[in-house]
């Protein structure tokens, strides 16, 4: 329905957007420059937008003209706490944030669907809810808008829900990867503070040494996961923060660390935090320590439903070309809170290539890298796309759904 020529009236703009969002990154919850700056480039079309009450959000919802169901379109806004070192010529202004993961190009992106689609309304067979997210990185701020009412925001619930993500690497601009059923993993977090009582270091006999402990807790953890877990349907435990005294000579009170844990199914979820659990809590008694144990469970596995997987690979490959969108082979373990959006309604959630043309997607620094680089005409690819699955969806173009 829609092709990258309908969008070149607004290439420039919209990459100008994606600029000014670049040089002002905001982080969380709370991004009103960013807000304003949407706000702005929605001014015109005819759109009912709604403002959140806990969070920076903007739901603007097109009404198309002849009835219909709705569907619903995701473009996320929040940056990074990263120092840019990329050295293009719009990098951040703001010390210490960057649009390190490319969610600028996502917001202008979708504010370039929101154009296409206004443009040809009377064309479209019900409606079409754009949700302008803040806190994906981390704050859970799709499922915050998930409360104020965002999947109900055209008057009945979407029937399908779409969004898409950029990548530095791995894919050039110009190519999309999509599979059905798991895209990403399950992200869970794990704070394990172990106590015991100090002492000199000369004499740890005499005192309780949480240090030992939380070393051998780290390298069983490890163990724990290939003996516990289903090679084929896997699990990561990474340990990225520990920290324990203060001098070579002291015996602390505390040790402590942090992991990340991903995971592609409930079950394997479960299993790894039961076995989390019993290996800390059993490696402290052997040490005869106590173990505090903090664990959260971030964001649900990322689960395309596979008749909108498959209507959506469809759609990438009649808009970029049959051998520029395929079926992702595996799913990857980062993590995205989409996954909320995927847990109520279907729909499917697409990587899409934004390596620059002088770079090797091989090689070149990846998302949220201070170095990563995100090429601007990706943000066309974005934007048609998006419009593309919206209009089709609401045309009934998903004969393959189940």
């Amino acid at each position: 329905m829609f092709k990258h020529s309908d969008a070149l009236i607004f290439e420039d703009s919209l990459i100008r957007l994606r600029h000014d969002l670049h040089r002002e990154p905001e982080l969380g919850l709370d991004l009103p420059l960013t807000q304003r700056k949407v706000l702005d480039a929605l001014d015109g079309l005819p759109l009912e937008i709604t403002r959140g009450k806990r969070l920076s959000s903007v739901t603007a919802v097109l009404r198309g003209g002849r009835p219909g169901p709705a569907v619903l379109l995701r473009g996320d806004m929040d940056a990074l706490p990263v120092h840019e070192d990329s050295g293009v010529p719009y990098g951040s202004e703001v010390p210490g944030r960057m649009h390190a993961c490319g969610h600028d190009l996502h917001t202008a992106a979708l504010v370039g669907a929101a154009r296409l689609l206004a443009a040809r309304r009377d064309e479209l067979e019900g409606d079409v809810v754009l949700m302008f997210q803040p806190g994906e990185e981390g704050m859970g701020g799709a499922a915050l808008m998930i409360e104020e009412g965002v999947l109900d925001a055209a008057g009945s619930r979407v029937v399908a829900a779409y969004a898409l993500h950029v990548t530095s690497t791995l894919l050039p601009t110009g190519f999309a990867a999509v599979r059905p059923g798991p895209m990403l993993a399950a992200s869970d977090a794990v704070t394990v503070r172990v106590c015991g009582s100090g002492g000199h270091g000369s004499s740890p006999h005499s005192a309780k040494d949480p240090v030992p402990a939380v070393c051998e807790m780290v390298t069983a953890l490890q163990t724990m996961v290939t003996r516990t877990v289903d090679v084929f349907d896997p699990a990561v435990v990474t340990v990225g923060s520990l920290h324990a005294g203060s001098a070579g000579n002291v015996i602390p009170e505390h040790a402590e660390f942090e992991a990340t844990v991903r995971s592609f199914s409930v079950e394997t979820q479960a299993r790894v935090r039961a076995g989390i659990e019993r290996t800390v809590r059993g490696v402290a008694a052997a040490h005869g320590v106590d173990a505090e144990i903090d664990y959260r469970e971030n964001y649900p596995v990322t689960v395309n439903d596979p008749g909108e997987a498959a209507f959506a690979l469809r759609t990438a490959r009649e808009l970029l070309g049959a051998d520029h969108a395929f079926e992702a082979p595996r799913p990857l373990t980062g993590a995205e809170d989409f996954s909320f959006v995927l847990r109520e309604v279907p729909g499917a959630y697409l990587g899409i290539g934004a390596c620059p043309p002088d770079r090797d997607p091989a090689t070149a620094p990846m998302n949220h890298s201070p170095r990563a680089v995100f090429d601007d005409r990706a943000v066309l690819d974005a934007a048609v796309l998006l419009a593309d699955l919206a209009a089709r969806r609401l045309r009934g173009t998903t004969e393959e759904r189940p």
